[in-house]
């Protein structure tokens, strides 16, 4: 049997929103296949929405889901054009 080296190849990445009136936040992306349901993230007491993912090296494309609402990520400037005409983050994640 061979063992699964997968997290060998991937990094935590820690996502993060300031957000003090939202009632629901997800992290949404390539990752999940832009799932709103997938990947919930928590709020702090500082009012700051966070979740933390293992990723691939690579551009990966995502969103927030704010309370029904897609929302760019405010603090990376980094985006990309998506088959919707609007825009999508990028982060890009090296091991």
């Amino acid at each position: 049997m061979r063992k699964n080296n997968s997290k060998k190849n991937t990094k935590k990445i820690q996502f993060s929103l300031k957000a003090a009136d939202a009632k629901k936040v997800s992290l949404v992306g390539v990752f999940n296949n832009w799932n709103p349901d997938a990947d919930p993230m928590q709020r702090d007491e500082n009012e700051t929405w966070t979740k933390t993912k293992m990723l691939s090296p690579g551009n990966i494309e995502y969103k927030f889901w704010v309370d029904g609402e897609w929302m760019l990520d405010p603090e990376n400037l980094r985006t990309c054009p998506n088959c919707f005409g609007t825009q999508n983050s990028v982060a890009k994640v090296i091991l």
